[in-house]
């Protein structure tokens, strides 16, 4: 084949890609690219897509073929008592983002291209059953312990049960070469890496930075439901990360110390909330603070210098208090509790420079 028609095939892929809802369908396209030689990059999402996970989707894009994204709001991660229908649905804005990275990949001879956004219905996903969100529910459910039971496993007993679960189905329907998830969720790529390990699954998992907003709060989903108040409050975590930093950077190893930094930062922002009128205060709950081991997640009495730390916590921002006429509350009115999580890599370099990785 003359070299201009090779490139010409190369600069005119496609730039649309396919909505697919069953597994057939799915299977059937990645078949034709196994045929074809062609690898393909998963990026799993429950939607309400920003640019964390548009991130993934770019990384995926320079290391295969192909990419497939997927978009279902998995139930089985959601306790008895949290609000599944809450969860932001934003297909109509999903879908133009997509289109749009879509469109500029097709300009780029370099990258891989999306192939398909996989959008299955709870049937298709749990083919036997209703799926259950009891924590002695039955039914088909992955379990990776105790990793899943630590941090946020022990604030949601069920949620890396439902992780895992969906993660397995997924995995086994695409069989991706590379599969991506982003830092934000840090415990949640540590329960994969070692589902795929331990199960002997054939793909490698990818994990992307955290993407955050200008002033540094982690881009999540959730974001969306804080309003104007309860967001400028919700920064408070990563403040109290920055203040372990620092006292690590003086010297600081031992674990009450680290703990005692964070706990502080957060416990005096909260009395000040508190001493606030409720038409102008934003409370919160701190949910847990943990200094962990970088390999397994366990928590540490002493962190060395070589090794560092994997800083995480979790705090609950309460329901707005007291809405003022005109007031941004955020999507919802501002009546439900937002559970924000964040993490760094506690070690010399962030600390002395003051870096958020």
């Amino acid at each position: 084949m003359p070299r201009q028609l090779i490139k010409r095939i190369i600069v005119t892929k496609p730039k649309r890609f396919a909505r697919i809802t069953t597994v057939p369908e799915l299977r059937q396209l990645r078949r034709k690219a196994l045929l074809a030689q062609r690898s393909v990059g998963f990026v799993p999402t429950m939607g309400a897509l920003h640019q964390g996970h548009l991130a993934l989707i770019r990384q995926a894009a320079k290391e295969n073929d192909q990419v497939y994204v997927s978009i279902y709001v998995n139930p089985t991660q959601f306790g008895v008592n949290e609000d599944l229908s809450s969860y932001p649905r934003t297909w109509p804005e999903d879908q133009v983002k997509l289109q749009a990275l879509a469109d500029e990949f097709s300009k780029n001879e370099s990258v891989g291209q999306i192939t398909a956004v996989f959008m299955p219905s709870t049937k298709e996903m749990y083919p036997s059953a209703p799926p259950s969100s009891e924590i002695d529910g039955q039914g088909s459910f992955v379990t990776i312990t105790p990793l899943s039971t630590r941090l946020e496993g022990a604030s949601r007993p069920v949620f890396f049960r439902g992780v895992a679960t969906v993660c397995m189905k997924l995995l086994n329907i695409v069989q991706p070469e590379r599969v991506y998830f982003g830092q934000k969720d840090i415990q949640q790529t540590f329960v994969v890496k070692r589902m795929v390990q331990d199960f002997h699954l054939g793909t490698v998992v990818r994990v992307g930075s955290t993407i955050r907003e200008p002033d540094g709060l982690a881009m999540s989903s959730r974001n969306v439901y804080l309003g104007e108040r309860r967001r400028a409050i919700a920064l408070v975590l990563l403040d109290s990360f920055k203040e372990v930093q620092q006292v690590f950077a003086r010297g600081a190893r031992k674990r009450r110390y680290l703990y005692n930094a964070a706990m502080d930062k957060l416990s005096l922002v909260r009395k000040q909330q508190e001493a606030l009128p409720k038409g102008k205060r934003a409370l919160f709950e701190i949910d847990y603070i943990s200094i962990a081991d970088p390999d397994t997640l366990e928590e540490l009495d002493e962190v060395t210098a070589e090794r560092g730390a994997i800083l995480s916590g979790a705090i609950k921002m309460l329901p707005v208090e007291d809405p003022q006429e005109g007031e941004d509350t955020g999507l919802g009115g501002g009546k439900s509790t937002v559970r924000l999580i964040d993490n760094i890599r506690l070690n010399l370099l962030s600390a002395k420079v003051g870096y958020i990785p």
